[in-house]
C-alpha cells in the first residue's frame, strides 16, 4: 500500500495539460487512470501490459454488443467494460511517466489499440442492428448507414487530431502552458469517448438506444466539420 501511495503522490504532479480535454476525461477518467496506474506500478506491470488490459476490457464489450441480444443487464456490463477499458487507456500513459518515460513502440501500440477499438465498436453496433432488427427497430436498411457514418466521423476525428498535434510546432521549452478553458471542456462533452460509452446503458431500451446513438453520431459529424476547419486554419500558418 505504501508503494501505491507514493506512486499516487508522484502522479498528481505529473499530469498532462488539461487543455482541450473534456470535463469527463479531466475529472473522471484521468483520476481513475491515476489510481489504476499506481496499482499497476505496485504490481510491476509495464505500460504495454496495461494497454493490453485496456484492450481486453474494450474488445470484450465490443464483442458482447455484436453477439448478445440487447437487454438492460447487457447495457450495464458493456458500459462498465468500456469505462474500465478507457480508464486503463489513461493509466498506461501515466504509468509510463511514472517509470521515467514511455517508448515509441508503446505510443504506437496505444494508438493502434485506440483506432481498432473505435472502428470495431461502431462496426459491432452495425452488426447488432442487422442481427436484432426487431429489438432495435432497425428493419429499414437505412439504419445500417448510421453506424458507418458515426464510424467515419470518429475515425477521421481521431486521426486528424493526432496528425495535427504531430504537425504543429512544439512550444518552446519552459513556456507556460495555456490555461484550460472550462467552457471548452463542457463543449467537448458530447464527443468525449467516456460520455459516448454511457449510451450503451440504453441497450435494453431498443429504439431508445438507436435514437440516442444516432443523435451522438450527428453531433460527432458536426464536430468533425468544426475540427477540420480549425485544424486546417491552424496548420495553414505552419511552414515546413
Amino acid at each position: 500500500m505504501a508503494r501505491v501511495g507514493t506512486a499516487l503522490l508522484e502522479l498528481r504532479g505529473a499530469q498532462k495539460s488539461a487543455k482541450g480535454v473534456s470535463l469527463y476525461s479531466r475529472f473522471v477518467n484521468r483520476p481513475a487512470g491515476r489510481y489504476l496506474a499506481a496499482g499497476s506500478y505496485a504490481l510491476g506491470l509495464t505500460p504495454n501490459q496495461v494497454t493490453l488490459v485496456s484492450a481486453a476490457f474494450s474488445f470484450a464489450a465490443v464483442a458482447a454488443v455484436a453477439l448478445a441480444a440487447p437487454s438492460w443487464g447487457l447495457g450495464v456490463a458493456v458500459w462498465a467494460a468500456l469505462a474500465v477499458g478507457f480508464a486503463f487507456d489513461s493509466a498506461d500513459g501515466q504509468l509510463a511517466r511514472l517509470r521515467g518515460g514511455g517508448s515509441a513502440a508503446g505510443e504506437w501500440l496505444d494508438h493502434v489499440v485506440d483506432a481498432a477499438k473505435l472502428t470495431a465498436l461502431h462496426a459491432c453496433v452495425l452488426i447488432a442492428f442487422y442481427r436484432f432488427p426487431e429489438e432495435y427497430g432497425t428493419g429499414s436498411d437505412g439504419w445500417l448507414l448510421v453506424p458507418l457514418g458515426f464510424q467515419f466521423a470518429s475515425v477521421v476525428t481521431f486521426f486528424g487530431g493526432l496528425l495535427t498535434e504531430k504537425l504543429k510546432p512544439k512550444p518552446a521549452p519552459g513556456s507556460p502552458a495555456a490555461a484550460p478553458s472550462t467552457l471548452r471542456a463542457v463543449a467537448l462533452l458530447p464527443v468525449d469517448y467516456g460520455v459516448f460509452c454511457l449510451v450503451f446503458l440504453l441497450l435494453g431500451g431498443g429504439a431508445l438506444f438507436r435514437w440516442a446513438y444516432a443523435g451522438l453520431g450527428a453531433v460527432a459529424a458536426l464536430f468533425l466539420l468544426t475540427f477540420l476547419a480549425k485544424w486546417f486554419r491552424e496548420l495553414s500558418a505552419v511552414r515546413r
